[in-house]
């Protein structure tokens, strides 16, 4: 059953379900980050609308700096602004920041321990037809490595906004932020009232006498949570934990859900090696192995096509998701 005391979205199971892009969650989580804190810029390139922060912009143009197309011009005069002590936010398709800036961010911004946010847009193969060159599948690997970084993987547009505005004025606000975005309008799952902190998973689902865990991150949770609703009507109990912030990782809700239930499939929208999968079962071997299953891209590119297909061809839709919880436990 969903978690009621997360006050999620009650039409999550509904065939057409509330849909928004995560990138209209942080345009508006920016623009209150904005208001309620003067040392707040942004700084984009040339992709302002695409990133959705034409919205800051506007309400606040002395405070925007439109880079042009130049991503390691975007970083290091961002790293130079948090010097002075701003709060900036830089944006560009995560192809390009942090996939064509990276030595910038891990050199300028965090060697220096520079607060800079870093929101890659675009990530995933659910770009659809722009084809491999642009679908970031790679991000998380990339930007979690890095000392200091903190890496933020929202499922929906209320946790962007709520994650926006948390890079801005929480604990974290003193470390440099990769926040991951996706292109298409995805399902909601929370609401603006469910909990939110960086750092921290929320159970959002779980069975009748769980045999498996899923343990996931991004807009494909949506598929997670109808696999597990399936896998209940089957008689296979499940527990679904949402784990938005990849690094630092909640290694102990997901440990101590690993010994309750004893076998754990991961579930991301990017490369298996190095991602959110990796991250979790370095936790595990670390402090609890058990079985694992991981959903995700398996050593590919992604390619042209529509969003929903392309996730179906890469094997991270709701039937896959099943297929790999009977795997773990020994059931197919």
């Amino acid at each position: 059953m969903l978690n009621e005391k997360l006050k999620l979205h009650p039409k999550i199971f509904d065939d057409a379900p509330e849909a928004q892009p995560l990138r209209a969650g942080f345009g508006e989580g920016l623009v209150e980050a904005a208001r309620a804190d003067k040392n707040v810029v942004g700084l984009c390139a040339d992709l302002t609308v695409s990133t959705r922060m034409d919205a800051f912009k506007k309400e606040f143009p002395d405070r925007f700096v439109e880079m042009g197309v130049a991503e390691q011009n975007l970083a290091v005069t961002a790293s130079g602004m948090a010097a002075m002590g701003k709060v900036p936010f830089i944006t560009s398709y995560a192809m390009f920041s942090p996939g064509r800036n990276w030595e910038q961010i891990r050199t300028t911004i965090c060697y220096n321990d520079r607060p800079v946010k870093i929101v890659g847009s675009h990530a995933g193969i659910s770009v659809g037809p722009d084809g491999g060159t642009h679908q970031a599948i790679e991000d998380m690997a990339i930007m979690r490595v890095i000392p200091r970084m903190v890496v933020i993987a929202p499922c929906d547009s209320n946790e962007a906004k709520k994650a926006t505005i948390a890079m801005a004025k929480s604990d974290f606000a003193k470390f440099p932020t990769y926040l991951r975005l996706a292109r298409e309008k995805t399902p909601l799952m929370t609401t603006l009232e469910t909990p939110f902190e960086i750092g921290k998973a929320y159970e959002l689902w779980r069975g009748d006498n769980p045999q498996v865990a899923f343990i996931g991150c991004g807009p494909v949770l949506h598929n997670t949570l109808k696999a597990a609703k399936k896998l209940s009507e089957e008689g296979i109990g499940s527990v679904v934990l949402n784990v938005h912030t990849v690094k630092p990782l909640d290694e102990e809700a997901i440990v101590a859900l690993a010994k309750e239930v004893g076998a754990v499939v991961t579930v991301e929208e990017h490369q298996i090696a190095g991602g959110f999968g990796s991250a979790v079962s370095e936790a595990l071997a670390a402090h609890h192995p058990v079985p694992c299953e991981f959903i995700g891209m398996h050593d590919a590119f992604g390619q042209s096509g529509k969003p929903e297909e392309l996730i179906e061809h890469y094997g991270m839709g709701t039937s896959h998701i099943i297929d790999a919880a009977r795997r773990v436990i020994g059931r197919k």
